[in-house]
């Protein structure tokens, strides 16, 4: 896949495929080429990762708009496999803006992208529910007028409100929502199979799940079993290498020892894959 319209393609194609697949979060442009040479067949970014390696909190007034496309796009730029970005509220209420982040991430390199249901800022509700819908159909309008094929997922955070008592709403949004024109339906925070199972059954279009929390992880054989199409990871991968970062500094400020270095990739190993890699 050489050109942006290949790789929308195949996204779509994935997508709308049937079966499992799993498109893991990168941060820069290092952890996407080394995604990619593990087999996966789209890479996704991850806005939480992006925000922590630039030294802010995960959340969408924290990083413009123009700096997390300027990343997306060079993880774009990295690798030959199809890249989703991670557009948060798209940077703004407004139909018409969301649009406008959709027409930046087509020219950013993206392929698809998310679009959230709640704004950015800690603790706000979610966005009036035809409100929410009328974003999705301008991003759709904005995706569709591109002339590249691009993968649109609605998410919604009534999980992460409500809790499991908000399993209800986040179908009837998703449902509304893939009636607007998502192609691709993602609730953060189902975590049993029986949430799951019900979602992908009730909303009947291609669903996405986040893996990486910490507690009790499904596998990808029950996730199949589930009809699940798409796993993530979120800023889980991000998370847990800045984990490392804060194991291997106190154990630097603690004991004095350097036992974290056991676990390092060697500077050989890691130079010849940049050099030689084409993603």
């Amino acid at each position: 896949m050489t050109t942006q319209t290949e790789r929308g393609r195949r996204l779509q194609e994935l997508t709308r495929g049937g079966d499992l697949f799993v498109m893991p979060n990168a941060w820069d442009a290092g952890s996407a080429k080394l995604l990619a040479a593990q087999g996966f067949p789209a890479v996704g970014t991850t806005s939480a990762g992006i925000a922590y390696a630039l030294g802010q909190p995960d959340q969408s007034s924290a990083v413009p708009r123009d700096t997390m496309l300027a990343h997306c796009g060079a993880i774009a730029a990295a690798v030959t496999v199809p890249v989703s970005g991670d557009l948060e509220d798209g940077w703004g209420e407004a139909p018409a803006t969301v649009a406008e982040t959709v027409r930046a991430a087509v020219a950013a390199g993206l392929v698809g992208g998310n679009v959230e249901d709640v704004p950015g800022a800690p603790g706000a509700a979610l966005y009036d529910r035809d409100l929410a819908c009328d974003r999705i159909r301008a991003a759709r309008a904005a995706a569709d007028a591109s002339g590249v094929p691009f993968t649109l997922t609605a998410r919604t955070d009534a999980l992460l409100r409500h809790g499991p008592a908000g399993l209800d709403e986040a179908i009837a949004r998703c449902i509304a929502y893939r009636d607007a024109g998502a192609d691709c339906l993602f609730a953060p925070g189902m975590s049993d199979p029986d949430s799951i199972g019900r979602f992908v059954r009730a909303v009947d279009a291609p669903v996405t799940v986040v893996m990486g929390f910490t507690g009790k992880a499904l596998d990808l054989a029950t996730l199949r079993g589930l009809g699940v199409t798409r796993v993530t990871t979120g800023g889980s991968l991000a998370r847990a290498c800045f984990g490392l970062l804060r194991r291997a500094a106190a154990e630097i400020a603690g004991p004095g020892t350097f036992h974290y270095a056991d676990g390092q990739i060697p500077d050989a190993e890691l130079t010849a894959f940049f050099r030689d890699s084409t993603g």
